[in-house]
Parts: structure tokens; sequence; C-alpha cells
């Protein structure tokens, strides 16, 4: 394929594009990432998410070797090579190839590398009809373990919560927090509308601070929806007139089964599709 990786100052081949087995990124899930998209050849929230980047690194100690505005002239760079409209970008930093000890004071210099390619979450048909979930055994990690606001490239928890989503013929799964609160899915927020209100968990819930999800709240807000970031429990999605889920790659999907439960009318409601029209216009605009 002729894809362009870049990785560590130099486009190259997806081939050619190769860290060491020694690296704490690959040993040890040592290292920060974000996911960015494009829309017509426009980098969507580019400072936000480089932002992001900086903040999930400081959170780890990880000194990134680039300044964000080089950061940011990179995956402009690799989108441009690449020569894809409509993209995912994948920025990732790695504390770089050490010794089998756990010390990062022994690893060399980090490695930065940026994916640029294509990405379906979810087939389109449920972007229409609606998505169906169940909520996971597996709890979100404490936030004072790996707190879930750092994008860092340990992912098991999501894994092992998507895993369980698989076995259940379900594409997602809600996530607990260590109290019962709904925190979020293997990797998109979560949403619910009642009574024509918007419902979101909050951040000391143990949840990323979504990038689409601040969009949807800014869009809800200026057209008059009240946004209301509170604890949720399993029941308040029971009982939710409407429900979907955002994220950088899922954007807005709507949900209509939760643990075999119909949602509201069992179909994407008004509130949703609104919110979804205008998420996808603002993003094509």
């Amino acid at each position: 394929m002729g894809s362009k990786v870049w990785l560590n100052g130099d486009l190259v081949g997806r081939d050619d594009a190769k860290i060491s087995v020694f690296d704490h990124g690959v040993l040890y899930g040592d290292g920060v990432f974000e996911g960015i998209r494009s829309y017509g050849g426009k980098l969507f929230r580019l400072d936000a998410h480089v932002r992001r980047l900086y903040d999930s690194a400081r959170g780890i100690r990880l000194a990134i070797p680039m300044t964000p505005q080089e950061i940011a002239k990179a995956i402009a760079d690799t989108l441009a090579a690449n020569g894809l409209a409509d993209s995912y970008i994948r920025v990732v930093v790695t504390r770089g190839a050490g010794t089998l000890g756990l010390d990062p004071n022994r690893c060399t210099h980090p490695n930065v590398f940026i994916i640029c390619d294509k990405i379906a979450l979810y087939p389109q048909e449920l972007y229409e009809n609606g998505l169906e979930v169940i909520t996971a055994a597996t709890m979100r990690n404490h936030p004072n373990a790996v707190n879930p606001r750092l994008k860092s490239l340990n992912y098991l928890n999501n894994i092992l919560a998507k895993i369980e989503a698989i076995d259940a013929g379900t594409f997602e799964a809600v996530m607990l927090n260590h109290l019962g609160y709904v925190a979020e899915c293997t990797g998109d927020n979560l949403f619910i509308v009642r009574d024509a209100t918007l419902f979101t968990p909050p951040i000391s819930a143990g949840i990323l601070e979504g990038i689409t999800r601040d969009e949807i709240i800014a869009i809800a807000r200026a057209e008059g929806t009240e946004v209301r970031e509170e604890n949720l429990t399993r029941h308040d999605l029971y009982v939710a007139d409407e429900c979907f889920l955002t994220g950088t790659a899922a954007e807005v999907i709507p949900v209509v089964r939760i643990d075999k439960r119909p949602i509201g009318e069992g179909k994407p409601g008004p509130v949703t599709k609104r919110l979804a029209e205008e998420f996808r216009r603002r993003t094509r605009a």
C-alpha cells in the first residue's frame, strides 16, 4: 500500500515505519496518543487535540521532543502526503527504547509517529438505525490508578470491556466507574436525553474529556437545549428517551437498545438526529 507514515521527522512507507521491540510503548504501553479527523482536507479542532496530547504526556512525565507547533505541522504534512480529504490521523508518542526494566530513565529518545488512514468504527446502517450496547462487568480504571483523562497507550481496560461487547454480539459496552456510576463506553463518550434535556457524565465520573463531546455540548447549548453534566446510573439509561455516543472516530451514533432493553421508542430520536446533523454540517462546512 502507498500510504506514508511520519516517523521521527521523516515520511516513510508504512512497511518501513519501524520502532524497536525494546521501546517501552511496546513493552509496557508507556506512551500517549491522539486521534484527529480531517474533513475536506481540513483538520478538525487540531489545536484542542494537540493540547490534549501534551496534557497526557505531562500527566505521565513524558517530554515530547517537539514543540506543539512542530507537531501540528507534522500532522498537516502527513495528511498532505497521503492525499486523503476525509481521514483519521493517529499521533503516537512513546517513551522510546530502553531496557527490560520499568525504569523510564533508561529509555533513550522518545519516538513520535503519525499515521493517516481511513477509519470506520461502525457500519453505516447503524448510524441510521441505531446501535445496541451492553453494560460491561469490567470496571473503568480508578482515577487514582491510571487516570482516564490520560489518553495513554495502555488501553487494556477498554479492550477487556470491548471483548465483553463482542461476546454479547454487540459493538460497544458501557463502562461503570468504581462508584457504580456510568462513565463512558470503550472508546466513546455517552449522552442521554430525558424530557428534552441532555445529560452526560461529568469529567469526575472517570471519563476522557472528549473533543467531540465538547462540540456536541456547545451545539446543544447554542440551540437552546439544556445540558447537564451529572452522575448517571444504569437505571437512567434504561428510562432515557434517547441515547447516543460521541467520539473522534465514531462521530455521533445513536443507541437504541441497552442490555436488551429498548431506549425510548427503540429508534434514533429527534434530538439525536438534530445534533448529529448539525455536527456533520459544521465538520463539513
